[in-house]
């Protein structure tokens, strides 16, 4: 494979208020459908970018999921409250992971 080959795409930034009104930044590392359901979900990974490393260590592997909906150029997110519908989310999250890994 050369270098013109490999693909790069520019990380998608997505931004989400906390409890405070404050927005934080995440980039979106997955987006994805569950089978036998119309629902989209992605998994987003704060970006921090003024805390000090130790933090950073521990939020490193912090991944977040949503459901989401895209109407025009707007994105309502959903947090996953429901114990079953997140243990589906995880279970695909995980076997498209393992997909990719296996791929590279």
């Amino acid at each position: 494979m050369t270098k013109d080959d490999m693909q790069y795409e520019e990380p998608e930034i997505i931004y989400i208020p906390d409890e405070d009104g404050n927005e934080e930044e995440f980039e979106v590392v997955m987006k994805f459908e569950v089978d036998g359901s119309d629902q989209k979900y992605m998994m987003v990974v704060p970006l921090n970018t003024d805390s000090s490393e130790e933090e950073e260590d521990e939020e490193a592997d912090e991944v977040y999921a949503f459901r989401y909906e895209e109407e025009g150029d707007d994105l309502k997110l959903y947090t996953i409250e429901n114990e079953e519908e997140w243990n589906m989310v995880e279970e695909t999250f995980n076997t498209l992971l393992a997909e990719i890994d296996e791929t590279e």
